[in-house]
């Protein structure tokens, strides 16, 4: 069975996303051919397939068009860590938390224009991870990124529907003025934020 993905012109990280989703809804033995347009996007579906086992073959067709061929199925090893015998020590329950920490409308330093699209897709890449984050705090300029307009909005509203807690700093919002335009999730308070992250087993941080 073969399955072709044209992902030309997508930004990262759909190329990954639409691959794994494919990879993960075909039998084993199946092949999911992704048709990409830059190097990177190879580079990211090749440490797809080998953090999840696939078999991955790709070749250049053109300049900029590219197309990755990836194998389902899972390697012993990814058999291996399934097996509770050599799973990591449980991590007490009350330290297991995931938070993520968002304290800016941007992700990294430089351009904005990049950095917006980079925090952009980082949010939406959170919607499709199998483990969830428990909960999302939002503060400085990140407060921005819950409210009215955002184009984060959806993507937050999907995590919370998810089960993921939404949380921003009412300090914030009321520095930007945006204390009515909260459009997802709760306010919050800095002894709340402070507490969150010094129990979080995982604090995650773009």
């Amino acid at each position: 069975m073969e399955k072709r993905i044209n992902a030309v012109g997508k930004q990262c990280p759909m190329p990954v996303i639409l691959a794994k989703k494919a990879l993960e809804e075909s039998p084993e033995g199946s092949t999911v051919i992704v048709t990409v347009d830059n190097d990177i996007a190879v580079q990211n579906l090749g440490k797809l397939a080998l953090q999840k086992g696939y078999g991955f073959l790709s070749k250049e067709l053109n300049t900029n068009l590219f197309e990755v061929s990836m194998t389902a199925g899972r390697t012993e090893a990814n058999k291996l860590s399934e097996n509770p015998q050599v799973q990591d020590m449980e991590v007490p329950a009350e330290f297991s938390d995931i938070v993520v920490v968002l304290s800016s409308d941007k992700m990294g330093e430089g351009d904005e224009v990049l950095g917006k699209m980079l925090m952009k897709g980082f949010v939406f890449a959170l919607t499709q991870l199998e483990q969830k984050p428990d909960t999302v705090l939002l503060f400085n300029n990140g407060a921005k990124l819950s409210c009215e307009g955002a184009d984060t909005l959806n993507d937050l509203k999907t995590l919370e529907a998810g089960g993921s807690e939404i949380l921003t700093c009412g300090t914030c919002l009321n520095h930007y003025g945006l204390e009515e335009q909260l459009a997802v999730g709760e306010v919050t308070n800095m002894y709340m934020i402070a507490e969150t992250m010094m129990q979080a087993g995982k604090i995650i941080k773009p």
